[in-house]
Parts: structure tokens; sequence; C-alpha cells
């Protein structure tokens, strides 16, 4: 179990790293949903790193990313489906 979580944790920040610097070299929008989707993966993976190692304010931290990140494709869906009822 510990390994699978160190992976995650690994796999976790790759994601956000790589999408971070895919967006900053302006390769990825942030409004993209892949990257959308990489941010709520890798705040996925750092959640359950985070808590297995009980560092609970990087935890929340994530939890928040998460939720932020959820609320934005949420948003972009229901921009989307507004403009094609129009």
């Amino acid at each position: 179990m510990n390994i699978l979580v160190e992976i995650m944790g690994w796999i976790g920040s790759v994601i956000i790293v790589g999408s971070y610097a895919l967006n900053i070299t302006g390769r990825l929008e942030a409004t993209h949903k892949l990257y959308v989707l990489a941010n709520i993966l890798g705040g996925l993976f750092f959640v359950v790193n985070t808590y297995f190692h009980q560092a609970y304010p990087s935890m929340f931290v994530n939890i928040v990313w998460v939720i932020i990140a959820i609320v934005m494709l949420n948003k972009k869906d229901k921009n989307k489906e507004a403009k094609n009822k129009s």
C-alpha cells in the first residue's frame, strides 16, 4: 500500500507540473478541458498521498484545488450547453 501511495503522489506531481508547464508555455490553455482534468486527477492523487502521510494542511489545499477544478469544468460545460441552445 505504501508504494502505491508514493507512486500516486509522484504521478500527481508530474501531472500538475506538466500541465502547468504546458499552460505557461502557451501549449495548453487554462480553460482547456484537458488542463482542468489534469488538475482534478493530480489533485486527487495528492489528496490520497497527503492523507496517508497525515499532512492535513496540504490535503486541505488539494481538496480545494480539486473543487475549484470541478466547478470550472461544470461551468465550462454549462456555458457550452447555453451556446448550443442559442
